[in-house]
C-alpha cells in the first residue's frame, strides 16, 4: 500500500507570530519555521503503519511519499519527514501562499501521478487553521474521507477511524482509496535520531513548478488586512464567592 502525506512549512507552534506593519500579512523574516504539527502526526503514523507499530501489521504500508507546496526552503521540511521514515518526496514550488483550493488541485494532481491507496494529511494548518485541503481534495477525487482521527486501522481494503464528535467518539469506515485527516490524539511524533537524519539527506526529493501540472491556481480570495488580537484587559481578584456573585451582576452577566 502507497501512502501519500502533504505536508507544509509553516512558523514554529512555539514562535509567537507578529503581523506586518502594512498588515498585508504575518511577518515570516527571521522567523523560526517547521513542519505543521498536525502533518507531523500524520507521518509518524504513515511510519507506523510501515513498521508495524501500535495496531498496525507491519508492512501495511509499503511506500510513504510526502509532498509540500511552497519555497525551496521547504526541501527541509521534506527532509525532516524522510528522516522520520519516509521513502521519497516531492516538492512543488510556489512563492506565493496558495489557498486551499488551489492546494486540493494541486495535490489532486500529484495523486493522479503516483496513485496511492491512502492519502493521510492533517486536519489543518497552524498558519492558515483553514481546515478544509482534506476534504476538497477527496471531493476533487470522489474518494471516500474521514477527518479528525483520533485513532486509524487499515484491514479488509478499508480505513476505520475513531474521531471525536461533541457527543463522544464516532467510528466511520472508508473504502480504500481514500482520504484521512488526523486530529491531536492519534499519535505522539517521534524525534529523528542522527543516523536516520543523515541517511535522509540521500533520499530523493523530487522538485517541480506549479505549472508542471496545468493547474488553475488563481486566487479566489482577497485578504484586506491582518490584525493581531486585542489584548485582554487585567482581571479582577475577588475575596470569597459572594464578591464574585456582586461583580457578576455589576457586569450584567447574572
Amino acid at each position: 500500500m502507497k501512502v501519500l502525506v502533504p505536508v507544509k512549512r509553516v512558523i514554529d507552534y512555539n514562535v509567537k507570530a507578529r503581523v506586518k506593519a502594512d498588515q498585508t500579512g504575518v511577518d515570516l523574516a527571521n522567523v523560526k519555521m517547521s513542519m505543521n504539527p498536525f502533518d507531523e502526526i500524520a507521518v509518524e503514523e504513515a511510519v507506523r503503519l510501515k513498521e508495524g507499530k501500535e495496531h498496525h501489521a507491519a508492512g501495511t504500508a509499503t511506500e510513504i511519499v510526502v509532498v509540500s507546496i511552497g519555497v525551496t526552503q521547504a526541501q527541509e521540511t521534506l527532509r525532516t519527514a524522510l528522516a522520520m521514515g519516509a521513502d521519497r518526496g516531492v516538492l512543488i514550488q510556489s512563492d506565493a501562499d496558495l489557498e486551499p483550493l488551489a492546494v486540493a488541485k494541486l495535490l489532486k494532481a500529484v495523486v493522479d501521478e503516483e496513485k496511492p491507496d491512502l492519502v493521510l494529511m492533517g486536519k489543518q494548518s497552524i498558519d492558515g487553521d483553514n481546515n478544509a485541503v482534506g476534504q476538497m481534495l477527496a471531493a476533487l477525487l470522489d474518494w471516500p474521507q474521514a477527518t479528525f482521527a483520533g485513532k486509524l486501522v487499515i484491514g479488509d481494503g478499508k480505513a476505520t477511524v475513531t474521531r471525536e464528535v461533541d457527543g463522544g467518539l464516532q467510528t466511520v469506515a472508508a473504502t480504500l482509496p481514500a482520504v484521512v485527516t488526523v486530529d491531536l490524539r492519534l499519535n505522539t511524533p517521534r524525534y529523528a535520531s542522527l543516523p536516520n537524519i543523515m541517511k535522509a539527506k540521500k533520499k530523493e526529493i523530487a522538485v517541480k513548478a506549479v505549472a508542471d501540472y496545468g493547474v488553475d491556481v488563481a486566487d479566489r480570495l482577497k485578504v484586506l488586512k491582518v490584525t493581531e488580537p486585542p489584548k485582554r484587559s487585567a482581571g479582577v481578584k475577588v475575596a470569597d464567592a459572594a464578591e464574585l456573585v456582586s461583580k457578576l451582576k455589576d457586569a450584567g452577566v447574572l
